[in-house]
């Protein structure tokens, strides 16, 4: 993630960025970029950015998974997907979707 946001700071930083905690903390120390920090994942904050999403207040969500890995707040992440799939809200799972998100193409 770290390395997609440095990519794209130049895009990014017209935003208002959310994040969970331990992304968010580590975005805003390495770029300076400004990013809401919401509670870590296992402790709700992909909960909270889905709430967010649920009401409106997200236009897209990055949110890139290790398919190699299960994590042990998977239910939790797939709500987060759920969400973004019935509000029709733009998701990327890895850096390749995320880019064409940002891109004048998607625009």
């Amino acid at each position: 993630m770290l390395a997609f946001v440095l990519e794209y700071r130049h895009i990014l930083d017209r935003y208002d960025l959310v994040a969970t905690s331990t992304t968010g903390g580590l975005v805003r120390d390495k770029t300076r970029l400004r990013v809401r920090a919401m509670l870590s994942g296992p402790m709700g904050g992909d909960a909270q950015i889905a709430a967010m999403v649920a009401q409106g207040e997200i236009a897209a969500v990055f949110f890139f998974v290790d398919p190699l890995n299960k994590h042990p707040h998977d239910p939790d992440i797939q709500t987060l997907l759920r969400i973004c799939n019935v509000h029709n809200v733009p998701l990327a799972t890895n850096p390749a979707s995320a880019g064409f998100i940002l891109s004048e193409k998607a625009l």
